[in-house]
């Protein structure tokens, strides 16, 4: 199922969740650290400017997804992509508090902390809801109509998009294939 927020037929949205993730995590990271360090409030200080710098990279990717959002029809997935949305927004919601309260030095480091395990915690969650509307419900997938207009994508070797379809190599439900259907990788036979 395609979606219109996207670069030369790869969606816009999967593409920006990468940075506010991995600053979140690298500022829960130097949070962990500093404690243990020589130097802490250089780890606090990074903690912050990454969480800062995920809070834009969030926003920036928010755009994208709420378009991707707005063209979706099925109730179901978009029930599913409206909660995926919510916490996410949390999430900024508390990183933004988190933020704001570290660079006014009105939160002890333990309450810092606390704040941004809770904001990963509900990150893996949103993530997860992302995943199944990629993987289950085929958002922003179109390896189906990639194949068709190339020829090149096919769940066999040497058939085409419509033998594929035929014959089950290739479902347009699924991104992935079955195990079943995976080559092997036994490279002891050799």
């Amino acid at each position: 199922m395609r979606t219109p927020a996207q670069i030369a037929g790869h969606p816009i949205h999967p593409m920006l969740v990468a940075i506010p993730i991995g600053l979140w995590v690298f500022s829960l990271a130097a949070d962990i650290i500093a404690p243990r360090s020589a130097s802490p409030d250089t780890w606090h200080a990074c903690a912050l400017y990454t969480m800062v710098g995920g809070i834009i990279g969030a926003l920036c990717a928010a755009v994208p997804g709420l378009i991707d959002l707005l063209s979706l029809k099925d109730a179901a997935i978009k029930k599913t992509a409206l909660t995926h949305m919510g916490i996410n927004l949390t999430v900024v919601a508390l990183y933004v508090v988190n933020a704001w309260m570290r660079s006014h030095d009105s939160i002890s480091a333990g309450a810092a902390l606390g704040l941004s395990v809770v904001a990963i915690a509900l990150l893996l969650v949103s993530g997860w809801l992302g995943g199944k509307m990629v993987y289950e419900a085929g958002v922003a997938v179109h390896a189906a109509d990639t194949a068709a207009s190339t020829g090149s994508w096919s769940g066999t070797r040497g058939t085409t998009a419509a033998d594929a379809r035929t014959t089950g190599a290739m479902r347009g439900d699924r991104a992935m294939a079955a195990d079943s259907e995976r080559p092997s990788r036994d490279y002891e036979r050799r």
